[in-house]
């Protein structure tokens, strides 16, 4: 149920209907968000004081790992829980931009019809406007809104990564990896990234042939991780990697990533992961990692948008023809890139 479902409706900005449970100025303001308007961003302003409620679970893996039918499954799950108020869910699917109007394709919202007609859900999908790491850009501040709003849980479903893209441990609170079956060499686990971000392995797609070997494959590569079975070899204080990769601040009793088998289609193992994402949750709340995890999100933010806005500070001040000059010094190799950064600065 929505946090903010009692407030009065009348003579309100965009930010107060949202609070009150308005989903025309919810989806009006995330159009806002995603297209970085002013108005926009001086409603997430407002709203901003109001998050820090929802927890927030990131869902990434490869391309056809069934991310999409996952996260159907798991809102389906959470939504008929049997004890007390059920929980809200919001949904951000960040789908491949189409290379025609740059939007996004929407194709997860083919795989999540089973959702249409709750009032507690909400699904928006984004395009990832060529954004790498797996998320838009504009990503985080949409889950803000979200937050804002009232729902309880929010999915982040990210654009199939990479070896390297995993920017989702930035933002979620926990991170689920999905894998399947036979999709080649078992060690790619590893060269993923998969056990610096993972809260939650999960099997997908776990009828198929070879499903033993890959989950054999990475509870291998946890143990070698875990190797006293309490400190975590790969994780930082806060859940995730750390900068350097030591092993500074772990401490007895760290988080050890559950390895579970799902088949979403049917579905199977559902209920399990749901109650593995509660249970990562209370684990962080009795940590106090929660709030570190809150801390190191912001801290995020903060940089990058810091980044955005001394770049665009300095486009605004800088002389087009100076830079000009600069950029053809470069092209003659008379600068390096970095002289040529040092010039203009």
């Amino acid at each position: 149920m929505l946090r903010h479902e009692n407030v009065e409706w009348f003579g309100m900005t965009a930010a107060e209907s949202i609070l009150a449970g308005d989903r025309l100025a919810l989806s009006r303001l995330l159009t806002q968000v995603e297209n970085g308007t002013k108005e926009g961003q001086a409603e997430l302003d407002l709203l901003f004081k109001n998050t820090g409620h929802a927890h927030l679970v990131g869902v990434t893996g490869a391309p056809g790992t069934g991310k999409s039918s996952l996260v159907n499954q798991i809102a389906q799950v959470v939504r008929k829980a049997p004890e007390g108020t059920p929980r809200s869910v919001a949904i951000v699917a960040i789908d491949p931009s189409s290379p025609f109007s740059g939007g996004a394709i929407l194709g997860d919202r083919v795989r999540m019809r089973d959702l249409a007609g709750d009032t507690g859900v909400f699904i928006r999908s984004m395009a990832s406007r060529g954004a790498l790491g797996g998320l838009a850009g504009a990503t985080a501040g949409v889950v803000q809104v979200l937050d804002a709003a009232g729902f309880d849980l929010i999915l982040i479903e990210t654009v199939g990564i990479g070896q390297s893209e995993i920017d989702i441990a930035c933002l979620a609170h926990t991170t689920i990896v999905v894998e399947n079956p036979g999709m080649g060499d078992d060690i790619q686990a590893i060269k993923a990234g998969i056990l610096e971000i993972a809260d939650i392995l999960v099997i997908n797609k776990a009828d198929r042939p070879g499903v033993e070997n890959t989950e054999r494959a990475l509870r291998v590569n946890l143990e070698l991780g875990y190797p006293d079975g309490g400190r975590n070899h790969f994780l930082g204080e806060i859940g995730h990697l750390s900068e350097n990769g030591s092993d500074a601040g772990q401490k007895p009793g760290a988080w050890i990533p559950p390895v579970l088998r799902t088949i979403a289609t049917q579905p199977s193992g559902i209920p399990e992961l749901v109650e593995a994402i509660w249970q990562h949750r209370e684990y962080l709340v009795n940590s106090g990692l929660l709030a570190k995890r809150d801390q190191e999100r912001l801290e995020h933010d903060f940089e990058v948008t810091l980044q955005a806005h001394l770049k665009e500070d300095w486009k605004a001040k800088t002389d087009p023809s100076v830079l000009r000059t600069v950029i053809e010094q470069m092209f003659r190799r008379e600068l390096s890139p970095r002289q040529a950064v040092d010039r203009l600065i």
